[in-house]
């Protein structure tokens, strides 16, 4: 059983964030249990980046080493290094049920590679070739994503600069929402996502959650 002062403490942060998250009051508490159990002998401490790479591999079925870490950072949106109980909820509310708007947002932090402000043609490249199905053949595979490059590009500068501004990416994911993930995916696959959501002692139905999943590997295709 927790102790009386890290019931206190859950409790004050259930109702701290009631309006910031799309979850309930015992969702809430769901997953501030949740995050003050994961080690066991800090309650409280923050989550660092190998610890939850490993909750995105082993709970959401995440794999892609570079996303795993550019989640981490969207996740860490004060960027000190660490996942708080205030970010898991908050976080995982977007991940989860978060509105085209605010997966946009969160996309964006997380291909930002180097947090400019910008999505360059050289972080779509290295999201690209980590993200793509390698394929044996006697082409330059560095030569085809170069290519989808310039077709990523063509879609996501919505004002021609040569540059990817977040409103650029925003304008862009409204206009459709399959770009959302152009780069790779930053959300986990819809059963995966419901299965978990399914533990909660009160949960939202399935309908409620917004889920848009593109082929990445096809992304040619669908930009051609």
């Amino acid at each position: 059983m927790l102790e009386v002062s890290i019931r206190k403490r859950i409790a004050e942060l259930v109702t701290k964030l009631e309006n910031q998250v799309k979850f309930t009051r015992n969702e809430r508490e769901h997953l501030l249990d949740m995050f003050v159990k994961i080690d066991g002998k800090r309650p409280f401490a923050k989550l660092d980046r190998l610890k939850f790479r490993e909750i995105l591999h082993h709970t959401f079925h995440m794999t892609d080493d570079l996303l795993l870490d550019r989640v981490f950072r969207a996740f860490d949106y004060t960027s000190d290094g660490g996942i708080t109980a205030k970010k898991w909820v908050v976080g995982l509310s977007i991940f989860l049920r978060g509105s085209l708007q605010e997966r946009a947002a969160f996309t964006f932090r997380a291909y930002d590679l180097n947090s400019d402000g910008l999505i360059s043609r050289e972080e779509m490249f290295q999201l690209l070739k980590a993200s793509l199905i390698k394929q044996p053949t006697d082409e330059d595979p560095d030569e085809g994503i170069r290519d989808l490059v310039d077709l990523v590009m063509k879609r996501l500068d919505m004002d021609h600069d040569g540059r990817v501004t977040y409103p650029d990416f925003q304008s862009a994911v409204q206009q459709d929402a399959m770009l959302l993930e152009i780069l790779g995916p930053c959300f986990p696959e819809e059963q995966v996502a419901v299965a978990f959501l399914s533990t909660f002692q009160e949960i939202q139905l399935p309908n409620s959650i917004c889920f848009i999943r593109p082929n990445n590997p096809a992304v040619a295709t669908k930009m051609g």
